[in-house]
Parts: structure tokens; C-alpha cells; sequence
């Protein structure tokens, strides 16, 4: 059996890496099957012209890209995880901006081909995601107790409060 302990590795729920690694492999076959051969679901490419779509799914991707990069550079900076619970840079608007991340490239694909089928895989996705953090701040709230408490009270799971 494969194992994948890295520092913090402890902190992640079972299979962590095995559904990173798989639901993009599986969201992409869809996605590229129905976007490019099958056009089972696509049907509202006739509605929406290619150029917004693009615009679309540069902005998003960008975006996504750059959660994903802040993520990094705050989490994995340091050769061990931080002993201290870590709400400053892009932690201060989201508790999972990695995961965000991630999903929102999917959404960006989504919106480039407009792949009915796809949002159903998306779905199913970000429902294994959400359980994935849910799972790991159970972790971060045995961890920091309170701190951790007043800190999910304050910054949204998943979509930043802007005000």
C-alpha cells in the first residue's frame, strides 16, 4: 500500500490524497468527453458565444491560480507545518482557499464549454471537499481549541465575506 506521509500529514483526512489525485482525473474525462466528442450536454454553447465563455474562464482560472499560489506560499513556506494556527494573508477571508481553489478551476472549465454533465461531477466534487474540511478542521479544532472556535466564527468555510 502507498503511503504519503509528509510534516503535517496528520492533519489531513484519510484518502486525502487519493481523491486530489483522482476527482480531477475523472472531472477532466467527463468534461473533455462531453466538451469535445460526445456533446451529450453542451447544448447551451449555441446561447452563449465563445468569446464570453473564454473572458469567463480566463478570469475565474486566474483567480483560482492565484488562491491556490497564496495558499501554497502561506502553508508549505516552512519545512514543517506551523505550530501556530495561521489566519493572516488569504486566511483572513477563507478557511480553505486551496480547496477553493481547486474548484473553482473546475468551474472555470465548465463555464469554457458549458458542460451540463460536468456541473453534476462538480457537485459531487465539492460535496467530497467539503467533507475533506470538515474533517480536517475537526483536527485544527482539537489542535488550537478556542482559537479555533472564534476563528471559524469570524472567516467563512468556503466563499470570502467581502464586507
Amino acid at each position: 500500500m502507498v503511503t504519503f506521509n509528509h510534516p503535517g500529514s496528520e492533519r489531513e483526512a484519510p484518502y486525502t490524497h487519493i481523491i486530489l489525485l483522482s476527482t480531477p482525473l475523472i472531472f477532466t474525462l467527463v468534461w473533455f468527453l462531453d466538451s469535445f466528442f460526445l456533446n451529450w450536454t453542451t447544448i447551451l454553447n449555441t446561447i452563449i458565444i465563445f468569446p464570453i465563455r473564454l473572458s469567463l474562464f480566463i478570469g475565474i482560472f486566474a483567480a483560482a491560480i492565484y488562491l491556490i499560489r497564496l495558499s501554497h506560499v502561506t502553508l508549505f513556506d516552512e519545512s514543517e507545518p506551523s505550530k501556530t494556527l495561521i489566519t493572516t494573508g488569504i486566511f483572513k477571508y477563507t478557511r480553505n482557499p486551496l480547496y477553493l481553489g481547486i474548484l473553482l478551476i473546475y468551474v472555470a472549465m465548465i463555464l469554457l464549454s458549458i458542460s451540463l454533465i460536468s456541473i453534476g461531477v462538480l457537485a459531487i466534487i465539492a460535496l467530497l471537499y467539503d467533507r475533506l474540511a470538515t474533517f480536517e478542521e475537526g483536527i485544527l479544532e482539537e489542535m488550537f481549541g478556542e482559537e479555533y472556535r472564534k476563528y471559524k466564527d469570524t472567516v467563512a468555510k468556503w466563499i470570502p465575506k467581502l464586507f
